[in-house]
């Protein structure tokens, strides 16, 4: 390979990576926690009108508990992305996710999941329902 095409693969990459980061000071920092029976949930995110990103915890009582990141973007009303966590300990996953914002509430979506590259989706031909949610989040407040 010549020194000018590695040159200009590295500045390509300088140049993506650049423009690529959003500035974080307009995120505003929100916690939620959802309880359903004996198990909680704590969602801690960043957020703006169009992007959220951050910590998930699922504890699940006397089992153990899934953690790890969340991201995903905004649209509307809804919060579409994935979590990448440890389950109980065990082996990495990624699972998409989708809540509901309404009356300051977050609606955890349950629907069909496939794949596509490898990677899970909520199945775009099947609706996603946050009637029965198993998690309904409410901020905490300060």
């Amino acid at each position: 390979m010549s020194k000018n095409f590695i040159l200009a693969s590295i500045l390509f990459v300088l140049l993506i990576s650049c423009n690529s980061k959003e500035d974080k000071s307009k995120y505003n920092q929100v916690v939620y926690r959802a309880v359903n029976n004996k198990d909680t949930a704590i969602l801690a995110i960043n957020i703006n009108d169009k992007r959220f990103y951050g910590r998930y915890e699922i504890v699940y009582h006397k089992i153990g508990k899934d953690s790890g990141d969340v991201r995903g973007d905004i649209k509307g009303d809804t919060l579409r992305g994935d979590f990448h966590f440890i389950s109980n300990g065990g082996s990495w996953k990624r699972i998409p996710l989708a809540f509901l914002k309404k009356e300051d509430k977050l609606y955890l979506g349950s629907g069909v999941i496939g794949t596509y590259f490898n990677l899970p989706l909520f199945m775009p031909d099947q609706p996603i329902k946050y009637d029965k949610s198993e998690f309904v989040f409410e901020e905490v407040k300060k």
